[in-house]
């Protein structure tokens, strides 16, 4: 299959239901030894036991690929050469493990392997534009495309399937890698193989940096990888789950909340949060695993980030249904135990109270739409997390997605898109739905004329009716700084550009300011919906200065669209919230976020008296933990009633 044609049939397949193994049925309490070499002489049964005492049931560990921890005899797969003459680490450590009920999730990292197997097969190996080969710590990196890869590696993975009854294999830094552990950039790859399929696909040669073309074809070309070991998996383990950081073919999408010392400013507290509220509504038949990565940064990778941090992870990959998680480098003989001794209540927590984490699906209805994936277009991160930031703040459920298959099968009341308006939304305003675009960038879809984008307005939005935005009765101006979309006039606005205006001397500001009767909101509607389009960066704006003007227009705009609020509380913005479902229960999520302050994570500050009024009438409110119902009045629809105290997490059942 030509890899183009390749692209597109992924495209049409990504989202495709995959069965429903263990990862999907039973609650997941996850521990991911990030194994070295010189552990190939740690005792099985010892770790096995400190993983049973956290109260894991599923640990992700080394078997194979840069070094192998049994004694491999495929051609090209090297033991460890710390591994004991005659030592099955893996095996027994499956045995251990299997005896306690704890599921084993074999990893494996294809990306590099040793100059011997470059001497014998030099083509299997990724080669920079000048044809050396990118070598880390004596390892060689190997090209998605060569031999290795495509061949050697299945042969390899196919042994350790047929010997070990494993519960599911992962794979780490899948494919071909632009840079190094140590962030150098190594370039695309122009080995023999590439360039010949490149040709093959495109007619031209490998370009210097990747464009649009190149990306479908690294794509396309992992993918093809991806379906090969799936298939494998699936052969020779049926029940066996197959996760990687990858959405397509697997079971399970992996990602990683993690830090890094050079990471730009400000810290993200709803790192967890984002990457699984997008993977499980984004690929709903697929569980989220986000690993909680308990190092600084690789250079560290001993030295431990706040206690705080680890729990408030912990605690979000529960609220929005993902799998609990907890990473190590080593052994859990660790030299900084402050993030394992963070992570050991929680999980203990969620073992006591397993039968609510299993099942859940988000109940949220409103739409925050993510980077469109595999498409190579730009996305402003800074308008999302904006837009993520002010639904978490106002305390309005939330789902996120990175496609549009929902539509048709999940209805919203509201959908909130800050970079991404694609014109599906158009037919589905037109069936009802209600959609916020934030952002100059222009919808596919036609909202008004187009005179032009200016990239760099450094102005003001006038507030022209205060009864339109009753949070903005005290604001007559709105910073403007960045992109403005001008569109034609056609009436009177609630909200209008001020162009910019002299900034100094003092005598001289702002002397020269004129109003415009160009729009900074376009309203339209479309059959039964209507969509309010703001043309200027409102979510990102708010994400990079907080500023309470921006807030409330954003406020004002989702009551405008969305009046009927699946939830009004009283909670301090810093509380995160999530409402989800599972079977004929609501559960509710409350999530403390107050510890977090500029690059700090301290204990939360506890909370008291948080009313909540939520959608639906359920008969018993219980805080789970805690004995006894909560008072409660149902009236009109609704369930009131008032959470006692939170300190870090509090769960709440609600069932009819």
């Amino acid at each position: 299959m030509r890899p183009i044609a390749a692209f597109l049939l992924v495209l049409s397949l990504q989202a495709q239901p995959t069965h429903q193994g263990w990862w999907m049925t039973e609650p997941i309490r996850w521990v991911q030894t990030n194994l070295r070499q010189t552990d190939a002489t740690l005792d099985p049964a010892r770790l096995a036991r400190q993983l049973a005492d956290m109260h894991a049931n599923v640990v992700l560990q080394g078997m194979g690929g840069i070094a192998a921890y049994y004694p491999t005899h495929t051609e090209f797969h090297y033991p460890s050469p710390d591994l004991p003459a005659g030592r099955d680490l893996f095996g027994d450590f499956l045995r251990e493990c299997h005896r306690r009920k704890i599921r084993v999730v074999g990893r494996f990292d294809l990306s590099k392997t040793r100059k011997a197997v470059y001497d014998a097969h030099p083509e299997w190996f990724f080669r920079k534009k000048n044809g050396e080969p990118v070598i880390y710590n004596g390892l060689y990196s190997v090209c998605i495309n060569g031999g290795y890869y495509r061949v050697q590696s299945m042969k390899i993975l196919a042994e350790a399937l047929e010997r070990y009854d494993v519960d599911g294999l992962f794979f780490n830094m899948f494919g071909n890698q632009s840079r190094d552990y140590s962030g150098v950039e190594v370039g695309l790859c122009h080995c023999g193989e590439c360039r010949r399929r490149y040709r093959e696909a495109y007619g031209k040669e490998i370009p210097d940096s990747p464009d649009e073309d190149y990306r479908k074809f690294m794509f396309t070309s992992s993918r093809e990888v991806a379906k090969d070991i799936g298939d494998l998996i699936r052969a020779k383990r049926p029940r066996a789950g197959y996760f990687n950081y990858i959405q397509e073919y697997t079971d399970g999408i992996m990602s990683e909340s993690n830090t890094a010392v050079a990471r730009p400013l400000p810290l993200w507290p709803y790192s967890a949060s984002d990457r699984v509220n997008r993977a499980r509504n984004s690929q709903p038949s697929k569980m989220a695993v986000n690993l909680n990565m308990q190092f600084v940064d690789y250079w560290w990778r001993f030295a431990t980030v706040a206690a705080q941090e680890i729990a408030l992870r912990a605690w979000q990959n529960l609220a929005h249904g993902g799998a609990l998680t907890f990473e190590v480098n080593g052994t859990l003989d660790l030299q900084d135990r402050q993030a394992l001794e963070a992570a050991k209540p929680v999980f203990r927590w969620a073992a006591e109270h397993e039968r609510y984490y299993v099942g859940q699906e988000s109940a949220a209805r409103v739409l925050l739409l993510g980077a469109p994936v595999n498409t190579g277009r730009t996305y402003s991160e800074e308008a999302y997390r904006g837009a993520f930031r002010l639904l978490s703040e106002l305390h309005i459920p939330f789902a996120v997605a990175d496609n549009l298959d929902w539509i048709g099968k999940r209805s919203f009341d509201l959908v909130v898109a800050t970079d991404w308006a694609p014109a599906e939304l158009e037919p589905y305003t037109a069936a009802g739905g209600k959609v916020l675009v934030l952002g100059a960038r222009r919808p596919d879809f036609t909202m008004a004329p187009i005179v032009r984008t200016a990239s760099d307005v450094k102005g003001y939005i006038r507030v022209r009716d205060h009864r339109s935005f009753p949070s903005l009765k005290d604001t007559d101006l709105l910073l403007l700084n960045g992109a403005f979309t001008l569109v034609e006039a056609d009436g009177p606005h609630s909200l209008t550009l001020v162009p910019p205006s002299m900034i100094g001397p003092p005598e001289f500001i702002h002397i020269d300011m004129k109003d415009t009767d160009l729009p900074g909101m376009i309203g339209k509607r479309f059959g039964k919906g209507a969509v309010i389009w703001i043309p200027w960066n409102l979510a990102g704006l708010y994400y990079r200065h907080s500023l309470p003007a921006h807030g409330h227009l954003f406020q004002d705009l989702v009551d405008r669209l969305h009046p009927e609020r699946q939830l009004r509380t009283n909670a301090h913005p810093l509380v995160e919230m999530t409402v989800m479902r599972q079977g004929p229960r609501a559960l509710l999520h409350v999530v403390n976020l107050s510890g977090h302050s500029q690059t700090g994570y301290f204990p939360p500050v506890p909370m008291a008296d948080i009313a909540v009024d939520v959608e639906g009438e359920f008969g018993r409110v219980t805080v789970v933990g805690k004995s006894g119902a909560l008072p409660s009045r149902r009236n009109g629809g609704r369930t009131r009633f008032t959470l006692p105290r939170l300190d870090s997490y509090a769960l709440v059942s609600l069932e009819r």
